[in-house]
């Protein structure tokens, strides 16, 4: 690990955090969902973090490109999974918003196959940055007003997710063209 860059070891630090935080999901009492709480907003701190160091010390490398996704993916859908158990989304947007992410990391499997390395693009971004928020929330679970906030943040993220897949393919359209 004494190789890799700063951006990359936060990387793994997230995907280190995943089992943390499920865990702390599953257990008992208001100290733990806190604790989930602080856990999974460093998690998702260090996405912003990472991102930012290698944009401005240009240290974008190939395993970056790999292991910084893979952490997003984990860190959200293992939380989305866990709490869809606690009945806080359905799981039907869920299903929706992990096949997504098997469809898009296929796309990119084919596009890596040909030599192409496919970027985020603006609506990915958002898309994840929007389901963080949702699952900050749904964690927070103030009760209230904030129900109606639940509520938006969930279809905002869905929407969101099926947008970024469309403009994924439709910009990208081309690789799906190199198969043929």
């Amino acid at each position: 690990m004494k190789n890799l860059n700063i951006p990359n070891r936060l990387s793994i630090l997230r995907i280190c955090l995943v089992p943390v935080c499920v865990l702390l999901l599953y257990l008992p009492g208001q100290t733990a969902r806190t604790a989930a709480l602080i856990v999974f907003c460093i998690a998702a701190f260090t996405d912003f973090l990472d991102g930012q160091i290698a944009r401005r010390q240009h240290i974008v490398t190939t395993f970056g490109k790999f292991i910084d996704p893979v952490a997003d993916k984990l860190l959200v859908c293992s939380a989305m999974i866990c709490l869809v158990d606690m009945s806080r989304i359905p799981s039907w947007i869920v299903i929706i918003i992990i096949g997504r992410e098997f469809v898009i990391s296929g796309f990119r499997l084919i596009a890596s196959d040909n030599g192409v390395v496919i970027a985020a693009n603006y609506w990915g971004k958002c898309k994840t940055v929007c389901q963080m928020f949702m699952i900050i929330i749904l964690i927070a679970n103030l009760g209230g007003g904030f129900v109606i906030v639940e509520q938006i943040l969930i279809y905002a993220s869905l929407i969101l997710t099926v947008i970024s897949l469309i403009t994924y393919l439709w910009q990208n359209r081309s690789v799906l063209s190199m198969q043929e």
